[in-house]
């Protein structure tokens, strides 16, 4: 295994062809303070593909697996139990070799698949139709608000303040190179969502309001009067579903009136795997199909009148100039997007319903042996499967403590907002399936030795 095959003269003739004078002249526009300076610790320099591996497995064995422990980890991502035959579908070679099905025919199998994917995500967001899918949450969120602007034609958004902080930080990144303002705020810690304040926002300006449901602390709300207030203001209304498996129980904000509903796929079919891939999922409005961004499969019939599946509407890709596109996303998760369809068609409706509400009454019986531990206070009362504690002192110290006793024991809202004094306390805890009821007595043991 060659790692770096090239010799210093190879090195020092691609430079040459690129016009620089030395490797680092090609890293001159990342800020220096973001630039490594030194070497990083702890790793060798250079050692034989038998020392690479053992020094891998051994800075593998550091991490906490969450097959391993007492696991409550959310906000955003979520271990649920994903069926064998799911992994073992999606590496059948006909998947695993499939062409990019610009070429329909030779590509019939992809072309069907992401359009049943797009017909699951579609009923499941309550939307008309959706896309073969995006990168992940936070790029469909941005996306959908680029969408709201081409639609309305109006460039400010008011995001909650319940919406996930690394959604509304890849929000600012991308909202600096098309001129977006963003209304932004702090969330407060408190039962109740921002709706007030989203209302109070709105104007003639507004191009949409972009809310999370349930949001960051496992807020739920009913979108409904913020969906008609905002369509009386000509903006449109964004909801962010971060936990799918939720909409087994809940109403789809598609229902209550939402006209871009995108969010994570993650939870059904994908494993939390250290971060990613993961999978974008974003559906809307018929009305509104030319400007969604990303691929778009559609169902037809060929010259001699049999079913067929082919890319439509993709003008939104490289086909045209990039200016002029929808969308420059030219690819989708198809993997992952797999992942999760065969894992919906494993659960159909009824079995979508049956987890739902089993992750729902694990999670209600945890937070009530939760709250109480002496000194704890559940936030929210109103949840799915994920909710807020607030404890007696600063959270982080607190989720350390208990990692290193082996109990993942929640995200602690000093993590995701940090210097925020005002939600250090604040821990969120997330409980589905996979949460056993010795699991949820390890994560009181663990606290209530914590806080002691």
């Amino acid at each position: 295994m060659r790692y770096l095959p090239l010799a210093d003269s190879d090195r020092q003739e691609m430079l040459r062809v690129v016009g620089a004078g030395s490797i680092d002249e090609l890293f001159v526009d990342v800020p220096e303070a973001a630039r490594l300076q030194d070497k990083i610790e702890g790793l060798p320099d250079h050692l034989s593909e038998m020392g690479v591996e053992r020094e891998l497995a051994r800075l593998s064995r550091r991490n906490l697996v969450a097959g391993d422990v007492p696991f409550f980890l959310g906000c955003g991502a979520y271990k649920h139990h994903i069926p064998a035959s799911v992994d073992h579908l999606i590496q059948r070679g006909e998947f695993l070799t499939s062409y990019t099905p610009y070429q329909p025919e030779i590509a019939q199998g992809t072309l069907q698949a992401l359009f049943e994917f797009q017909t699951q995500v579609a009923r499941l967001y309550g939307c008309d139709v959706a896309n073969a899918s995006m990168y992940d949450g936070s790029t469909a969120c941005w996306e959908a608000i680029g969408m709201a602007r081409r639609i309305t034609r109006r460039g400010k958004a008011i995001l909650s303040s319940g919406l996930h902080p690394h959604y509304v930080s890849v929000a600012k990144t991308m909202a600096r190179f098309t001129g977006d303002v963003l209304d932004t705020a702090l969330p407060v810690l408190n039962a109740w969502t921002d709706t007030e304040r989203l209302l109070n926002a709105l104007d003639g300006e507004t191009s949409c309001v972009v809310v999370q449901y349930p949001d960051i602390f496992g807020r739920i709300g009913d979108l409904s009067e913020l969906a008609e207030r905002a369509h009386g203001k000509g903006a449109l209304l964004i909801a962010v579903v971060t936990e799918p498996v939720a909409l087994g129980l809940i109403r789809s904000p598609g229902e209550m009136g939402a006209d871009i509903v995108v969010g994570e796929g993650q939870s059904i079919g994908v494993g939390l795997n250290f971060g990613g891939p993961y999978v974008g999922l974003f559906a809307t409005r018929d009305k509104y199909v030319r400007q969604m961004p990303g691929r778009l499969a559609g169902e037809t019939v060929d010259a001699e009148g049999k079913r067929g599946f082919v890319l439509t509407l993709s003008t939104r890709e490289q086909h045209i100039r990039r200016e002029k596109a929808t969308s420059n996303i030219c690819t989708n998760s198809g993997l992952c997007a797999l992942a999760f369809s065969i894992h919906m068609t494993l659960l159909g409706e009824t079995g979508l319903r049956r987890l739902a509400g089993v992750n729902h009454a694990r999670a209600s019986a945890a937070a009530e042996r939760l709250a109480a531990v002496p000194g704890i206070e559940l936030v929210n009362p109103a949840f799915f499967n994920e909710f807020t504690l607030r404890l007696p002192r600063e959270a982080r110290p607190v989720v350390r403590s208990m990692a290193e006793k082996g109990v993942l024991g929640g995200v602690s809202l000093g993590r995701l907002y940090p210097g925020v004094e005002a939600l250090e306390r604040g821990l969120v805890v997330a409980v589905t399936e996979t949460s056993t009821a010795e699991d949820v007595e390890a994560l009181a043991a663990a606290l209530e030795e914590a806080l002691a």
